[in-house]
């Protein structure tokens, strides 16, 4: 899991103008109006994403959920107004600065799991919403909760500061001149607010992402953030405005595919509470957006799927060698077990449900992505996403399926529905299931320290061998 976390008024501010997009941040009048907004602004942010609670019964923003992360989990902190274990005694310079700076009214730094470098951006007049939504319209709850605790060197939250002048910006939100109105509030609500590129981009060797690359996709936790730029290919080009205002909002689309992991929790605890304007900002934004294209790749994903003939006998079990199989527990038989455990709702032919509620295997992203990573997490994990349409649920079967049964499902898939060049390894699901391959930097980490300790014992040999001056008497 990982973690999913919220402009232009500091920019109007000191041209003394009001840009187009300000229109449609500003809070209305009064203080009910105020705290409303920040309602609004907060759901927009997907704050209640991470600083949920672990049980899913835990009041709004409690905290204790454990963010996964390359480096371990961590602890979302408690953000009512509790004076004795939230934010209740923070003043507005004290919010403001954690939320631009990642930094703690005690000076402590927050770990970038928070992303205020992406909540830098957001205006004055959405900034005190939020505070006055917070401090007003949440309920204190007195709940502390567990502190973080990540190996050597990551515990020390010192090494943020360095972290922070290479990576953090200073800079307002500035909307890109070429953009119209709508793609310039979608610009604002994607970089800013709603952070897409926490995902969405992929992260350099010390994980901060890299801007040159934005949207174009990124491994999170075992599962791939799809590239989202508006290129025809590799990204959402091929979409129109209104399926991704619904996918956005409902976490489906025929024929583009459905919204798992992290991303169907944010269209839970997010997206499907944004304004229809909001949401059609978005969609103009990232059709506008930088294309990025993978060259390896020849067309869309979801233009790969289709139908391919099986034979009937792959899901039959009249001879003996197939009903051996299905004696046992540990059958890789990809055909019986997708027969077994999926065609009751997705169809041997993968159409899914006339009515759609069981979506087809057809027309997916997921089926025909070039890294088959979501299909791996979907069969383990499942799902379980609350839509503004309706609530879908698909079991998971990571306690039922073990890592050869899991990718032989996954290759029937691929090579009946799907896109048939891709092929799921055993080993691939067994990482799956640890959340991912780890980045680089940890893989670094050991040879760093020991390179760090010959350096020092360098130094230190060389300051003993440095001839010392004679005194003179």
């Amino acid at each position: 899991m990982r973690i999913l976390l919220a402009a232009a008024a500091a920019v109007s501010a000191t041209l003394f103008s009001t840009p187009p997009l300000l229109a449609q941040t500003a809070a209305p009048s009064g203080d009910a109006g105020l705290v409303a907004r920040g309602a609004y602004l907060a759901k927009a942010a997907d704050c209640a994403a991470c600083h949920r609670a672990e049980l899913a019964d835990g009041k709004p923003y409690v905290g204790g959920y454990a963010i996964a992360s390359p480096m371990g989990n961590i602890i979302a902190p408690n953000i009512t107004p509790s004076k004795t274990a939230g934010i209740g005694q923070w003043s507005f310079a004290d919010f403001d600065r954690a939320m631009r700076k990642g930094e703690r009214p005690d000076g402590g730094k927050l770990y970038p799991a928070m992303p205020y470098t992406d909540y830098q951006g957001i205006s004055d007049a959405d900034m005190h919403a939020l505070y006055a939504y917070f401090m007003q319209g949440v309920q204190p709850v007195d709940t502390v909760t567990p502190k973080t605790h990540l190996p050597f060197p990551f515990n020390l939250r010192v090494i943020m500061a360095p972290w922070n002048w290479l990576f953090r910006s200073n800079k307002p939100f500035t909307a890109a001149s070429g953009l119209d109105p709508q793609a310039q509030r979608g610009q604002y609500l994607v970089e800013t607010l709603g952070h897409c590129g926490s995902c969405h981009t992929p992260r350099n060797l010390l994980m901060a992402e890299e801007s040159a690359k934005a949207l174009s996709g990124a491994d999170v936790a075992g599962w791939h953030a799809p590239n989202i730029t508006s290129d025809p290919i590799s990204g959402v080009g091929g979409w129109s405005q209104p399926e991704i205002v619904d996918y956005l909002r409902n976490g489906h689309v025929t024929g583009k595919g459905v919204a798992a992991g992290g991303m169907g929790e944010a269209v839970e605890n997010s997206l499907r509470y944004l304004t229809q304007p909001d949401l059609a900002a978005i969609a103009a934004y990232l059709k506008a957006s930088k294309p990025v294209r993978d060259p390896a790749e020849t067309k869309p994903a979801f233009a790969w799927t289709q139908v391919r003939p099986v034979p009937l006998s792959a899901y039959e079990t009249g001879d003996s060698h197939d009903q051996a199989a299905l004696a046992k527990s540990d059958t890789t038989d990809g055909a019986l077990l997708y027969a077994n455990g999926c065609a009751s709702c997705h169809g041997l032919d993968g159409k899914g449900t006339k009515d759609g509620f069981y979506p087809p295997l057809l027309g997916s992203s997921t089926t025909g992505a070039a890294n088959p990573a979501n299909l791996v997490m979907t069969i383990l994990n499942g799902v379980d996403r609350e839509g503004a349409d309706s609530h879908s649920f698909m079991p998971r079967f990571a306690t039922q399926m073990n890592d050869d049964q899991v990718a032989a499902v996954a290759n029937h898939v691929l090579a009946t529905f799907g896109r048939p060049d891709r092929k799921v390894t055993a080993a691939m699901v067994a990482d799956a299931r640890h959340g991912g391959g780890k980045p680089l930097l940890l893989t670094l980490m050991p040879w760093l320290f020991g390179l760090g300790a010959l350096v020092l014992v360098a130094i230190a040999y060389l300051g003993l061998r440095r001839p010392r001056r004679r005194q003179v008497a």
